[in-house]
C-alpha cells in the first residue's frame, strides 16, 4: 500500500492507504476526498483533479504529457509550475510509495 496525503486549504488533511496502480484522482474520488472531482473519469480531459504536489515529491514523478500540459492550462486555480499536476495522471506504486499534495480551493 502507498500513502497519499491530501492537504486542504482549511488545514484539514486526508491520509489514504492506496493500492499500487491507483491514481491519486481515483483514490480521492473513491474515498470521498473533498475538492477532487474527476469529471472525465481519469482521461486527462477536464482538469477537475488538479493538485499541487509538495516539492519533496516532484523528483519521482513521470514527465507531464502533452495532454496533461494542455489541461493544466484550464485549471480553475492558477497553475504552479512545476507543482501543478492532474491527479489522474499520477499513479502510486513501487516507484511512488508516498506522496503529499495540496488540493486547490476550486476545481470548476
Amino acid at each position: 500500500m502507498a500513502k497519499v496525503t491530501f492537504n486542504h486549504g482549511d488545514g484539514s488533511v486526508d491520509v489514504l492507504d492506496v493500492d499500487p496502480g491507483t491514481s491519486l484522482m481515483r483514490a480521492a474520488v473513491t474515498n470521498g476526498v473533498a475538492g477532487i472531482v474527476g469529471e472525465c473519469g481519469g482521461q486527462a480531459m477536464c482538469a477537475t483533479c488538479h493538485v499541487y504536489v509538495r516539492p519533496e515529491y516532484l523528483e519521482g514523478l513521470p514527465e507531464v504529457s502533452a495532454d496533461e500540459d494542455e489541461m493544466l492550462e484550464c485549471t480553475a486555480e492558477p497553475r504552479d509550475d512545476p507543482r501543478s499536476r492532474l491527479g489522474c495522471q499520477i499513479q502510486v506504486g513501487p516507484e511512488l510509495e508516498e506522496i503529499a499534495v495540496d488540493v486547490p480551493d476550486n476545481q470548476t
